[in-house]
C-alpha cells in the first residue's frame, strides 16, 4: 500500500516548444505544487480557498476530475446540474492538492484515501504497514456555490465553515434562531433592531456552530445547536458555552461537547463568514499566561497554476 500512496506522479509529456501555463490548454499537466510555509505550532491553521466562477477551462476541468478517485467522480457525476458537479469536483481537487502540498508532494494527490468516522466526517486513511508514520495532518473543507475553503492544521482536528453573508432565508431570523439556537442566542439576536445587522449576526453565530460540530466530527445530528451557545462578545474572544444539564447527561448524544475549544472569524473576499475552530491547548496545559492566539493564514488558490497569500490583505478581514 506504501508503494502506492507514494508513486511517482503521472509522467509529463515533453516540454512544448514555447513555455505554457500549467494546467491549461496545451500545458503541462500535474506540475509540481509549490509548497506551503510549514505549519509551525498546533494553533496555526492554513487556509486555501478558490472561486468556481474562475475556473471555466475544459482541460483545467478535466485534469481536476482526474484527481479524484472513481467513487468520488462517480459522485460528482451524480450531482443535479451543471454547477453542482463542477462544485463536487473542485471540492475533491482542493482537498487533495493541499494535503499533497503539506507532504512536500511526497504523497501524490490522487494518492490519498479517505474513510469517515461514525458520524460521516471524512478523514485521512494513513496507511499502518511498512512502519509508515502518520502525518499530524487534519483537513476539513467547507463550500457554498461561490466559494471553497479547505483549513489544514497539525495534531489535532479541525472545523471549518464558510457562509455567503447575504445568504437569504425563507423564514425570519428570529423564528429560525428560536428553532435551533439556545434561548440565550435568541435573547441576544432580539435586542439587534436593524434587521439586516440582525441577519449578519445571526450568519456569524450560524458558521461558528457549524465549525465546532465539524471539529467535533459529530455533525448536526450528533451536536444540535441548542445545545450550546456562542458567545459573540466575550472579553476573551469569541467563547462556547455548554449547559452543564448537557455534561452531567452520560447517555446523551453530546456527551462529547466542551468549552475547550478556540474560534477564529474572519470576512472572506468581502462576500463571505468564515469560521475555523481548534481545540484550545492553553486551558489543558494550565498556562498561565493566557490565551495564545490562533495563527490564521490564508491563500486563495487555482491549483497547478496560481496561489496567492491574501492574509492581511482586504480579501481577510478579521473580526475575532
Amino acid at each position: 500500500m506504501i508503494q502506492r500512496l507514494l508513486r511517482r506522479a503521472m509522467p509529463l509529456p515533453p516540454p512544448p516548444s514555447a513555455p505554457r501555463t500549467p494546467g491549461v490548454a496545451g500545458g503541462r499537466l500535474f506540475a509540481p505544487l509549490p509548497p506551503p510555509p510549514p505549519l509551525q505550532s498546533r494553533r496555526e491553521v492554513h487556509v486555501w480557498y478558490l472561486l468556481p466562477d474562475e475556473l471555466n477551462d475544459a482541460s483545467q476541468m478535466k485534469m481536476y476530475m482526474e484527481l479524484l478517485s472513481p467513487s468520488e467522480r462517480k459522485n460528482a457525476l451524480s450531482m443535479n446540474g451543471d454547477k453542482l458537479q463542477k462544485g463536487a469536483v473542485l471540492s475533491r481537487a482542493l482537498v487533495r492538492t493541499t494535503l499533497s502540498r503539506y507532504t512536500n508532494c511526497k504523497i501524490d494527490p490522487r494518492s490519498f484515501e479517505f474513510k469517515k468516522n461514525k458520524f460521516g466526517k471524512p478523514e485521512i486513511s494513513w496507511p499502518s504497514d511498512d512502519g509508515w508514520m502518520d502525518w499530524p495532518l487534519h483537513f476539513n473543507i467547507s463550500h457554498t456555490s461561490s466559494l471553497i475553503a479547505c483549513g489544514i492544521r497539525m495534531g489535532t482536528p479541525i472545523g471549518i465553515d464558510i457562509e455567503e453573508k447575504k445568504r437569504k432565508t425563507a423564514k425570519s431570523i428570529l423564528s429560525l434562531a428560536r428553532r435551533y439556537f439556545t434561548p440565550s442566542e435568541v435573547d441576544y439576536l432580539a435586542k439587534i433592531p436593524d434587521p439586516d445587522a440582525q441577519q449578519k449576526e445571526f450568519i456569524k453565530l450560524w458558521t461558528l456552530k457549524e465549525a465546532y460540530v465539524k471539529a467535533l466530527g459529530r455533525g448536526f445530528s450528533g451536536a444540535p445547536f441548542n445545545k450550546f451557545s456562542i458567545i459573540l462578545a466575550a472579553s476573551n474572544g469569541i467563547q462556547i458555552s455548554v449547559a452543564p444539564k448537557v455534561f452531567k447527561d452520560s447517555n446523551s448524544s453530546c456527551d462529547s461537547l466542551s468549552e475547550n475549544w478556540q474560534f477564529a472569524l474572519a470576512e472572506l473576499n468581502s462576500s463571505h463568514y468564515m469560521a475555523v475552530c481548534i481545540e484550545d491547548d492553553s486551558r489543558t496545559s494550565g498556562s498561565g499566561n493566557g490565551r495564545p492566539p490562533l495563527g490564521l493564514k490564508v491563500w486563495k488558490t487555482i491549483p497547478f497554476v496560481e496561489d496567492t497569500l491574501v492574509s492581511g490583505t482586504e480579501a481577510v478581514k478579521c473580526i475575532s
